[in-house]
């Protein structure tokens, strides 16, 4: 074998110990750190941030939103409403997406005409007083918040539904309001699963 072949043998060598060793230390070590890091740091959001009834059983994650409806996709009256969601059918996780159509689209136009007549029917309220929330999908389709403007208008119909005092609502809808991060970014939202568990939790 002359020196050339032997050369380019080493290097080829080399190559393929370099690759297993950084495929062993990244690849495997550095994401092995990660998670274990997460898990003792964050378990909770590490897992997945999910939400758990009063048994026990998974019902849901905090990061991702949830239709709140029957059999035939009526809204239940004792559940706290999300917003539309163009993902797949309503909330298909395989499906996250907007719904693509301009400010001016006359199918959005119809559809944000229909849902604040049925919202305004549903929630006993004028139609001008439904919020924007209420009419309009997320960028992703999984947000899980609505606005307090839009929890506010629905605490007596929920109340109502349950047998329980609006001011335990109220109570909990507060609980579950989060405000602008640093104090300064984005507006105060509502997670919709988690207040609805805590009502769930309440009885009624």
């Amino acid at each position: 074998m002359n020196t050339s072949a032997r050369a380019t043998g080493r290097t080829v060598w080399v190559a393929i110990r370099a690759m297993a060793l950084f495929t062993l230390v990244l690849g495997v070590g550095f994401t092995a750190l990660v998670t274990a890091v997460g898990q003792l740091a964050l378990p909770a959001q590490a897992a997945g941030s999910l939400v758990r009834d009063a048994s026990g059983e998974v019902v849901g994650s905090a990061l991702l939103g949830q239709s709140f409806t029957d059999a035939e996709g009526a809204p239940l009256r004792q559940y706290f409403q999300s917003r539309p969601s163009a993902a797949g059918d309503g909330y298909d996780g395989a499906g996250s997406a907007g719904s693509n159509l301009g400010p001016e689209n006359p199918d959005l136009v119809t559809a944000i005409a229909a849902r604040r007549a049925q919202v305004a029917a549903f929630e006993g309220v004028a139609p001008e007083e439904v919020p924007v929330d209420a009419l309009t999908a997320s960028a992703s389709g999984l947000d899980p918040h609505i606005s307090p403007a839009y929890a506010r208008i629905q605490v007596e119909r929920v109340a109502a539904a349950r047998g329980i005092d609006a001011d335990l609502v109220r109570d909990a809808v507060a609980e579950h309001t989060r405000g602008r991060d640093l104090g300064y970014l984005g507006e105060p939202v509502v997670d919709v699963v988690e207040l609805n568990l805590a009502l769930d939790r309440l009885g009624g």
